[in-house]
């Protein structure tokens, strides 16, 4: 999350990419997603009540996880409106980054819902087989940093023992490694999440979370927090929050709880100087640069031109977390919400369908939002529109887990315009990116035969290798071997 700068991805691209392989640096220590590449589904700003009473759609749509918003207490603004995002003089008021700012690190907010309510969602979670993905922030506290709690005050020795000795300090170089990791970013106070008080006190608010039924942890703003090798801030003796985050040290007798049985990535955006092979060894990342060149082929119908094989990433592919766009993409400076729902659908089939990702992650968009108004119903609490559980979505959710452990080849249409994922010889998907009618001929691994898509009812024929048949404009077709 970053309310005031985008600070991460980059524009990257190279050529068509037929056979896609990725090698590279980094493995972390995170092991529970090893042998479960399933997706996540965002539900992004749904309350805990609203998430308990959609466990049963989620599940049906093929999500082993749901990653619900920041859960702890945080800034009360625009007098407790609940709209996601407003303006002076709208009816009602809201921002939904104010749960983006934390006031205290306890279990429940006016934005989401209480404590009970939350254990009573993962309760639901765990009926149907889903696990809970928590965000948490450690990074910073509320712009209005006198909004802060007594019980963290006192927690950490005084307010002042809150904060870096640079955390008040706005950020103006955000690739020295010193100012992003300790500094003021976009008006957020750096918390000192190397004090080993703090570390005590936010370690008890994680532990609580898995206590209740957290399954796993989505680290915000985790490259603004530092890594051994990064310079020390004046207050700070060692830069072992991540040791500490991921139980491989404990704090003042505490350490974190089933730490093997837990799935942690961070939002680390690549920018320069952005160390994500130190940050593999302790979590997965979000692969923000990937996102960017696929949203760029959405965008322009077409792939031509566009590496879509290669991860643009040093951290091999299954430790990165995948999405075709993020909170961040479609809510900041609404980079991504120009795409259309089928666009971004499109963009999904394609990527779930890929063998690589330690897993891909759908975000959720606001309920009724369309491309003049972003925002849809403006609700927080709500639950977002019915994308998640479209049946192309169902489709390719179940084509993911089906497919597990077969290798993918990729290929492109001559202009681009259609994109294929063949796993092994075993399933295909056809992607039509363009918003014209297209004729397929592309080279298969399936058997020959007729092979209709479960869900257009699209009929396709191979023979000798080749696979032919029509794909109506931004729509997709899922095969698999007789």
């Amino acid at each position: 999350m970053n309310i005031f700068r985008y600070t991460g991805c980059v524009a990257l691209g190279a050529a068509c990419l037929v056979c896609a392989s990725s090698a590279s640096a980094g493995s972390n220590r995170n092991g529970y997603g090893k042998d479960n590449d399933a997706p996540i589904l965002h539900a992004w700003s749904w309350s805990f009540d609203t998430v308990a009473k959609n466990m049963r759609d989620i599940a049906d749509a093929g999500y082993k996880f749901v990653q619900i918003s920041p859960a702890q207490a945080c800034y009360v603004g625009d007098g407790g409106g609940m709209a996601l995002f407003s303006e002076p003089g709208d009816s009602v008021m809201g921002k939904w980054y104010y749960y983006y700012q934390p006031t205290d690190w306890t279990i429940g907010n006016y934005m989401l819902g209480t404590r009970d309510q939350y254990r009573e969602m993962c309760d639901s979670a765990r009926h149907y087989g889903v696990d809970v993905i928590v965000d948490v922030l450690p990074n910073h506290t509320a712009i209005d940093h006198h909004a802060v709690l007594p019980g963290l005050d006192n927690a950490v020795g005084g307010h002042d023992n809150l904060y870096h000795a640079n955390g008040f300090k706005p950020i103006t170089q955000w690739n020295d490694r010193l100012e992003c990791t300790t500094g003021e970013m976009g008006g957020l106070p750096d918390v000192n999440t190397e004090n080993p008080d703090f570390q005590y006190y936010y370690l008890q608010y994680v532990n609580d979370l898995i206590n209740l039924g957290a399954r796993g942890f989505r680290y915000d703003t985790a490259k603004h927090i530092g890594l051994p090798s990064d310079p020390l801030d004046p207050k700070s003796v060692r830069n072992n929050f991540w040791d500490v985050a991921t139980g491989r040290e404990g704090v003042k007798g505490l350490t974190l709880l089933m730490p093997d049985s837990l799935y942690i990535y961070g939002e680390v955006l690549q920018d320069k100087n952005v160390k994500e092979t130190e940050y593999a060894e302790y979590i997965d990342q979000t692969a923000s640069a990937y996102g960017h060149v696929l949203r760029d082929a959405l965008g322009k119908g077409s792939a031509a031109g566009i590496d879509l094989g290669d991860w643009h990433h040093p951290v091999a592919p299954e430790h990165l977390v995948t999405w075709v766009e993020s909170h961040d993409t479609y809510c900041n400076a609404h980079e991504s919400a120009g795409l259309t729902d089928d666009q971004i659908r499109m963009g999904w089939v394609f990527l779930s369908s890929r063998a690589g990702g330690s897993h891909p992650l759908f975000f959720s968009r606001p309920n009724n939002s369309t491309r003049e108004n972003y925002w849809g119903d403006n609700r927080i609490g709500a639950r977002g529109n019915a994308e998640f559980k479209h049946p192309e979505v169902v489709a390719v959710n179940k084509f993911r887990t089906a497919m597990t452990g077969l290798p993918e080849t990729i290929a492109t249409s001559k202009d681009g315009a259609v994109v294929s994922v063949m796993r092994g010889d075993k399933g295909m998907t056809l992607v039509n990116l363009s918003d014209k009618k297209q004729k397929v001929k592309m080279a298969t691994a399936l058997p020959d035969g007729t092979y209709t898509d479960g869900v257009s009812g699209a009929v396709f024929t191979v023979r000798k290798g080749m696979v032919s048949g029509q794909l109506a404009p931004v729509t997709s077709a899922i095969l698999y071997a007789k």
